[in-house]
C-alpha cells in the first residue's frame, strides 16, 4: 500500500496554491450570483410579460443557453468571442497588464449566462405559483405589469423561489470547476498544478474533494434550514 502524506499539501507553496484556488472559486461563485440573479429575474419577467415578442425573447434565451453544454459556453467566451473584437481592443485585453483577467472574465460571463437561464425558470415557476387573479386584481387597481409584479407577486413568490435558487447555487459552486479548461485559476486548476509538481495525486484530489464537499454541505444545510424556518405555504385562490 502506498504511503500517504498530506502534510506536504498543508504547508508552503502547495498550500498557497490550493488556498488561492479555493478562494477564487468562492469569489467566482459569489460574483456569478450577483450578476445572474437580476438577469434571471428579468428573463423570468420576459417569459411572463403580456407581449408575445417579450415572451419569445425570453423563451429563445432560456432554450438556447440550456441546450448548449457549459463547457462549450466556456470555450466560446474564451476563444471565440474575443476574436470578434477590434484588434486594438483585443491587444489591450490580452496585454500583460491584466494577467489571468481574460480567463476570469470568460468564466464569469459563461457561468452568469448559463446559471441565469436555469434560475429564470425557477423564478418563473415561483411567480406562476401565485394565483393569477392576484395579478388581475392589481392590474384592475391601476398597477402596471412591472409594478404589480414588484409589489404584489414577487414578495409572495420569494418564499417559493428561494429553495430552488439555493439548489442552483449548489450547482453553480460545482460548475466553477469547469473553468479549469480555459485556465482560470480556480480550485481544480490549482489542484492540477499541485499534482503535477508534487506527484501526490491521491492526496491532492482528496483535499480538493473535501473542499468541494464542505461548501456543498454548507449550502445544503442552509437550504434545509431555510425550508424549516420558512416552510412553503399552499397559495389560496
Amino acid at each position: 500500500m502506498p504511503h500517504l502524506d498530506f502534510t506536504l499539501l498543508l504547508h508552503g507553496q502547495y498550500r498557497d496554491w490550493l488556498l488561492a484556488g479555493f478562494l477564487f472559486s468562492l469569489q467566482l461563485t459569489a460574483l456569478t450570483l450577483v450578476f445572474a440573479l437580476p438577469l434571471s429575474l428579468c428573463i423570468a419577467l420576459l417569459r411572463l410579460a403580456p407581449s408575445r415578442l417579450a415572451q419569445s425573447l425570453g423563451f429563445a434565451y432560456v432554450e438556447g443557453v440550456r441546450s448548449v453544454p457549459l463547457l462549450v459556453h466556456m470555450l466560446f467566451w474564451y476563444f471565440g468571442a474575443p476574436e470578434a473584437l477590434p484588434d486594438s481592443i483585443k491587444a489591450w485585453v490580452y496585454s500583460e497588464q491584466f494577467p489571468g483577467s481574460v480567463e476570469a472574465a470568460a468564466a464569469l460571463i459563461a457561468l452568469t449566462l448559463y446559471t441565469a437561464a436555469y434560475m429564470s425558470e425557477d423564478i418563473r415557476s415561483g411567480l406562476r405559483a401565485v394565483p393569477h387573479r392576484q395579478l388581475d386584481a392589481a392590474r384592475a387597481l391601476g398597477f402596471t405589469f412591472l409594478a404589480a409584479m414588484r409589489l404584489v407577486i414577487l414578495p409572495q413568490a420569494l418564499r417559493i423561489t428561494v429553495p430552488p435558487l439555493i439548489s442552483q447555487t449548489l450547482n453553480l459552486w460545482k460548475n466553477t470547476s469547469i473553468a479549469t479548461v480555459i485556465g482560470a485559476a480556480e480550485l481544480m486548476y490549482q489542484a492540477q498544478r499541485v499534482e503535477t509538481a508534487s506527484f501526490r495525486g491521491f492526496e491532492t484530489f482528496a483535499v480538493v474533494t473535501g473542499a468541494y464537499l464542505s461548501i456543498s454541505l454548507l449550502i445544503t444545510a442552509f437550504a434545509q434550514l431555510y425550508q424549516w424556518r420558512y416552510p412553503v405555504r399552499v397559495a389560496q385562490s
